[in-house]
């Protein structure tokens, strides 16, 4: 099996496994005041102390959650909440519009829900965010904005946002500026003090870590209204029984990421090339996605490529019968395929939206992995071309994985 699907979920560190396997052998509550409480506390605060150092935060700033999609709302709708709660005039929500889904549909849902207005700032050709078209949205009437956010990566193309420039253009607007780093985090360095926002989402399981655990980092006087209410844990912003496997394990993966980053990026990035140059060489018409790979816009282990005349859950699963695993960006809803919304708002029409691949790189990624890709790109294209009416390259695709 090649898996080249990193970008969805990277395999766990050997450190990461370690870290849960041992807290998994032992007990406690980190809420509880005796010995096993205290012993769990004291794995959670130097774990939290850990991931603090390692994105330019505090530990007072480290917020734990159930993951990526947990933190997003959290910020979004919390922030949402809160800014409202404080200045009732304040109603409007700016983000990207090739944010992760994870941000754009609870923003979408306090739309149709709480009557929040939202606006989506366009990208360009390469999926990246003017930092003068953010400030344009929120200067067009500044007092009504709630929170911004624009995500520092981009999980489908790789294109890398201007999040600081964005900060520093708004700084003016007194506007809480929230990022999702999640496909970044591990990849690229992601410093919380440096950006200058007031909240940043991170996602363990992209960087080697275990799913089920992440956290919102939030800058000190930032406090947005809670999703969850219970026991007060998390300085009462995130209810719930702390996970101490699962964050020993976050803690674990980080200092692994970090350890061999500038190493991995150099290799990444070369595996990447690689890859770019063997899908050109046996599809011509392949075209890639994205900002250009010679420069530092984008994600090192990212290759996202649309193949016009192509379905891509048709290639998706003609590659998965070869052993070759990758993505596509168009997403499910009732068994009908959607175009992304990431190539639609970079301008592309919603054919080619449907026709593209993302294959993304990791930390053990090896030449194996992309030559396989490589041999069975080209016949899969082939057999696609081949066979399209009404769908049934989809059904022989499936078939053939019995």
């Amino acid at each position: 099996m090649a898996y080249l699907d990193h970008a969805a979920t990277t395999p766990m560190r050997p450190e990461a496994i370690e870290a849960v396997s041992a807290q998994m052998a032992d007990v406690g509550n980190a809420s509880s005041l005796h010995a096993s409480g205290r012993r769990a506390r004291r794995v959670v605060e130097e774990s939290r102390e850990v991931i603090a150092a390692a994105i330019g935060a505090t530990p007072s700033e480290v917020i734990f959650t159930a993951g990526g999609t947990e933190a997003n709302n959290l910020a979004i709708k919390g922030l949402f909440w809160r800014r409202r709660e404080d200045h009732g005039e304040r109603h409007r929500i700016v983000l990207s519009s090739v944010e992760h889904h994870a941000l754009l549909d609870p923003a979408r849902w306090l739309k149709s829900a709480d009557n929040a207005r939202v606006d989506e700032v366009a990208v360009g050709a390469d999926g990246r965010v003017d930092p003068c078209a953010v400030t344009a949205a929120v200067a067009s009437d500044a007092e009504s904005v709630a929170v911004v956010s624009v995500m520092l990566a981009n999980n489908e193309v790789g294109a890398l946002q201007p999040v600081a420039e964005v900060v520093q253009q708004l700084h003016e607007f007194q506007v809480p500026v929230h990022t999702d780093a999640v496909q970044a985090l591990g990849q690229v360095p992601v410093n919380f003090r440096e950006l200058g926002v007031d909240a940043l989402s991170v996602s363990a399981h992209k960087l080697g870590g275990p799913t089920g655990i992440g956290a919102l980092v939030l800058a000190r006087g930032t406090q947005p209204v809670p999703l969850l209410h219970g026991g007060g844990q998390e300085a009462q912003i995130r209810s719930g029984t702390l996970t101490v496997p699962a964050i020993a394990g976050f803690a674990a993966a980080m200092s692994a990421a970090l350890s061999d980053r500038e190493e991995r990026t150099r290799r990444v990035k070369e595996l990447r090339d690689r890859l770019i140059a063997g899908v050109k060489s046996q599809v011509p018409s392949a075209v890639l996605n994205g900002p250009d790979p010679d420069s530092d816009l984008r994600l090192p282990g990212n290759v996202h490529f649309s193949f016009p005349g192509c379905e891509g859950d048709a290639l998706l699963l003609l590659l998965d019968a070869k052993g070759v695993e990758c993505s596509t960006g168009s997403a499910c809803s009732a068994g009908v395929a959607q175009p992304s919304h990431v190539l639609l708002a970079m301008g592309a029409t919603p054919q080619i939206a449907r026709s593209s691949l993302r294959f993304s790189l990791g930390w053990n990624s090896t030449a194996a992995d992309v030559d396989a890709a490589v041999a069975a790109i080209g016949p899969a294209v082939e057999r696609a071309l081949r066979v399209r009416a009404g769908g049934s390259v989809v059904r022989e695709a499936a078939a053939s994985l019995g």
